[in-house]
């Protein structure tokens, strides 16, 4: 189960990192923004 578990794990991480940085990237780019 391994084998299927690495990648997907990988996926979940990636978005969950990508989310984050989408966030942190609109914070920066809209100060405005309540």
């Amino acid at each position: 189960w391994w084998i299927a578990a690495i990648p997907g794990g990988a996926i979940l991480f990636a978005s969950l990192a990508f989310n984050l940085l989408g966030d942190g990237l609109r914070d920066i780019l809209e100060p405005q923004h309540d």
